[in-house]
Parts: C-alpha cells; structure tokens; sequence
C-alpha cells in the first residue's frame, strides 16, 4: 500500500473501532433507547453506518456488499437505517457492521486510489473521495455515539483505557465545577497538580 493509502486505511479503521466499542457490554434495550430529542440511538448509528460504507466503498465500485432488506423499504428516506425494528437482531446489525467494515478495508487495499466510481446519485468519485466521505461520516457519527453511551453508562474514551478520559468521579466533579465557574482556576490547578497521578513534565 502506498503511504497515503495506508494512513487513510489506518484512521478509519481506528474510528470504526472506536464505534463499535461503543456499543459493546449494552443491553439490547440500551443500544435502541433514543437519547436525544431527536431520537439519536446507538444502534441506529451502527445501522447507518453500514450502509454508508458498504455502498460507498463497495458499491460504488461495483464490488459486491451486503445489502440488507429495510434498503428496499420506501421508510428508508424518512430515517429507517437510523433505528433498527423490532424484527432486526441487535447482534446482526452489529455483525453487518462488522461485515461492511472488512469489505470496506479490502477495496481500499486492493483498488488504486485513484479509481473511479459511481455515486448513487450518478456523479462519478474517486476511491480517495469515498474514503474521505466515509471517515468523515464515521467520526460524525462517532462522537454522537460518544454522548450517547456518556448517558447510558457513564462509558467515556475512544478506546478501552483512553488516558485522555479518567473514570475518577472526584475529578470529573471538580472537573465540572472548574467549566460552571464554582471553583476559580487557583483552586483547579491546585487540585489538579496535587493529584498523584499528576506529572509535572507533560
């Protein structure tokens, strides 16, 4: 692969990843619960995304993805990839993720860059474009998935262990009592350079 290729290859993989930590270890109830007034839920995210990268990694490429049924469903335009039906298993929905992300991964591995395909609207990309499309898709949507499983669980981190997210409630107080303006910034940077965790190099 070409450096290019592999840097655009390595990120997408990377936030792929992250979404699907997301939602692991959530009850089927969790991962459908609409968060947000807008009905924002983790496994309609999951759903959507499936489509977006199969279709435009592999289909418009006239590679061979797995297209599920509510594809053919006229309420696709009005939000269905974005929530999943009583009849579509959690677990299958997750799994095609899964599925579309591997197919995904070997049409960038395998196709030049610069090929050209068809958008579903007839436009014709290049490969280049589609994985700029889907990465910027995919990290849109992660971040959402980011403030839904915060809501659900507390689960904050982009990946298992992220150093940049602590799960120490006594610092996510003084934390959120430095953002209100209920304690001053001497008081944060006291607290926070007396902390044994703290290194005074970084």
């Amino acid at each position: 692969m070409t450096p290019e290729k592999e840097l655009l290859l390595k990120q997408l993989t990377a936030v792929q990843e992250s979404l699907l930590w997301k939602v692991e270890g959530l009850s089927d109830d969790e991962l459908r619960r609409p968060m947000t007034p807008t009905g924002t839920n983790l496994i309609g995210i999951v759903k959507h995304l499936t489509g977006i990268t199969g279709g435009y990694l592999c289909e418009a490429f006239g590679r061979d993805r797995e297209k599920p049924p509510h594809e053919y469903d006229e309420e696709l335009f009005f939000g269905l990839d974005l929530w999943a039906t009583p009849d579509e298993s959690t677990d299958e929905l997750v799994g095609a993720y899964r599925r579309a992300c591997a197919d995904g991964a070997r049409a960038i591995e395998e196709l030049d860059l610069d090929t050209v395909g068809t958008h579903h609207t007839g436009s014709e990309v290049t490969l280049r474009e589609m994985i700029l499309t889907v990465l910027l898709d995919t990290t849109r949507h992660t971040g959402h998935a980011d403030v839904v499983r915060e809501l659900t669980d507390g689960r904050v981190g982009s990946r298992p262990g992220d150093p940049m997210s602590p799960d120490d409630p006594e610092y996510l107080r003084m934390y959120r009592a430095r953002i209100t303006g209920e304690i001053d910034r001497d008081t944060w940077m006291t607290y926070v350079r007396n902390r044994p965790d703290h290194d005074p190099s970084a």
